[in-house]
């Protein structure tokens, strides 16, 4: 049964009581989650268990005597996240001085109780979070990912971008590593306009710094580019950041990654050799066999996937793809983002960009 607004304004009441004097309440779940991980705190990272987050709050005592936490729910997207405004104060324990901060943080709420709680430093953050949450349920239901450079084989791209997206790719990404910061942001107008028209994502390939030039909803990274947490700040809250991984420990570092350091999708392979990823060999679809029982986070089979090898990695486990090659250079775009998106068990668009089962 969901809280009622009386019991969520009593919840929020005590939480400050367990800040003050560390006495856990019997509101916070056993799993308990404090994502301090956007925090300027030396302690800043992730804390799991009831245990590990009354350790965090006594250490907080210890640097500061009268501990007072409060908190106002501003807003309740749904019975279970909550968007709260906060403020910490309290005195330094050896300088006497009031000091008071003041920020933000949402609440994950799990059969009555409080399971995570993600601290913030303003309202706006924490607000474009939750847009980062709608745009990532777009992702998991994502089944095509088209990437592409500027001028696809020297011409405009919007035709073929329209093409994939009636053909049912979900999200399309502009990379292309020749171009300077203005002459990106002026490719990436094409870009962010067909994915407008279709329903679709928008992904910058490698410069979290440009995605609020290019408008884009995310930023797609490599294991030799900066890291996640280093991408997400640079790109700000509200947008995505997609991982290529190529190796099992790659995977798996994805998966356990939390806070801001954990990737919104990632990318496996490249299965097969392919001149879009020059001097990187196939990982073969044992990548693609080890993602399907392992991944946390929505991943996308990638490398030489088209509507003839699709079927392979289907078999292997995989039901997203990102292709390139396949679209780019067929003689009916529209036609083969079709047949890999049927392959893969998506959904088909009209020219209007609907989803049309």
């Amino acid at each position: 049964m969901p809280l009622t607004d009386a019991e969520l304004d009593r919840m929020v009441r005590d939480f400050g009581e367990i800040l003050a004097t560390g006495t856990p309440q019997g509101f916070l779940a056993p799993e308990f989650v404090v994502d301090l991980s956007r925090s300027n705190r030396p302690d800043a990272g992730v804390y799991l268990g009831v245990d590990s987050a009354l350790a965090l709050y006594e250490s907080m005592r210890e640097a500061l005597l009268d501990l007072r936490w409060q908190g106002r729910v501003v807003d309740r997207p749904t019975h279970d996240l909550v968007v709260l405004e906060s403020g910490l104060s309290g005195r330094g324990r050896t300088s006497g001085i009031e000091s008071e901060g003041k920020g933000a943080s949402i609440w994950k709420l799990r059969d009555g109780k409080l399971a995570e709680t993600i601290l913030f430093q303003s309202l706006g953050d924490a607000r474009a979070h939750l847009h980062r949450l709608e745009l990532a349920k777009r992702v998991a239901d994502a089944r095509l990912y088209f990437v592409c450079e500027a001028r696809p084989n020297g011409g405009d791209p919007r035709p073929i971008l329209d093409a994939a997206i009636r053909g049912g790719a979900a999200i399309v990404q502009l990379r292309d590593k020749q171009l300077g910061d203005e002459e990106l942001v002026e490719a990436a107008r094409p870009f962010r306009e067909a994915a407008d028209a279709g329903d679709a994502l928008f992904i910058l390939n490698d410069r979290p710094d440009l995605v609020a030039a290019c408008e884009a909803d995310g930023v797609h990274v490599g294991q030799d580019d900066v890291p996640v947490a280093a991408a997400r700040r640079a790109a700000g809250e509200a947008a995505l950041v997609g991982l290529s991984t190529h190796r099992f420990a790659e995977i798996e570092d994805a998966k356990s990654a939390m806070g801001i350091a954990r990737p919104d999708q990632i990318s496996v392979g490249p299965v097969w050799e392919t001149p879009t990823k020059e001097g990187r060999p196939g990982t073969g679809l044992g990548l693609i066999e080890f993602a399907a029982a392992e991944a946390t986070v929505p991943w996308f089979a990638i490398g030489g996937v088209a509507a003839e090898t699709v079927g392979e990695v289907v078999e292997a486990g995989a039901s997203r793809a990102v292709v390139v090659r396949a679209i780019r250079d067929a003689d009916d775009p529209e036609t083969a983002a079709r047949q890999i998106t049927d392959a893969l068990g998506g959904t088909r668009r009209d020219t209007s960009g609907r989803a049309d089962g």
